[in-house]
C-alpha cells in the first residue's frame, strides 16, 4: 500500500509495484516548501477530482494514478473509504495528493511536523 517517507527536504509517496502499474506512474516526489495544507479526510472518495487519466478505478473500490480536471492535476491512492491524507501542493506536477492510510492521522501530523521544522 502507498505510504508517506519524508526524504531530503521532500515528502515522497512510495508506491508498490503493483500501484505503480495500476496508476501508471512512479513514486510521487513533493518538496516540503511547496505544501500549502495537509488534513486528514475521513471519507476520501468526495475528496476526488477530475476523472481518472491514466490509472485505476472502481468507485467505491479503488482510485489509483492521476486525476485531471479544469486546471487541476490530482495524484490518488485511495482505497475503499478508509480515512486519507490531502496533501493540497501550491507548483510542481500535482495540485494534490489524495492517499488513505491506516494511519492517516499520525501521518499527517508527520508532514506537519517536518513542514514546520523548515519553515522561519
Amino acid at each position: 500500500m502507498a505510504h508517506f517517507e519524508l526524504e531530503d527536504g521532500a515528502l515522497v509517496l512510495r508506491l508498490s509495484q503493483l500501484e505503480k502499474l495500476g496508476g501508471l506512474h512512479s513514486d510521487v516526489r513533493v518538496p516540503l516548501s511547496t505544501i500549502t495544507d495537509v488534513r486528514v479526510a475521513a471519507d476520501p472518495w468526495p475528496e476526488l477530482r477530475g476523472i481518472r487519466a491514466p490509472g485505476t478505478g472502481i468507485p467505491g473500490v479503488i482510485a489509483l494514478g492521476t486525476r485531471l480536471g479544469s486546471g487541476i492535476s490530482d495524484f490518488v491512492a485511495v482505497y475503499r473509504h478508509d480515512p486519507a491524507v490531502v496533501v493540497e501542493i501550491l507548483g510542481g506536477d500535482f495540485d494534490r495528493l489524495v492517499v488513505t492510510s491506516s494511519e492517516a492521522e499520525a501521518n499527517a501530523q508527520m508532514i506537519c511536523a517536518a513542514i514546520a521544522a523548515i519553515t522561519p
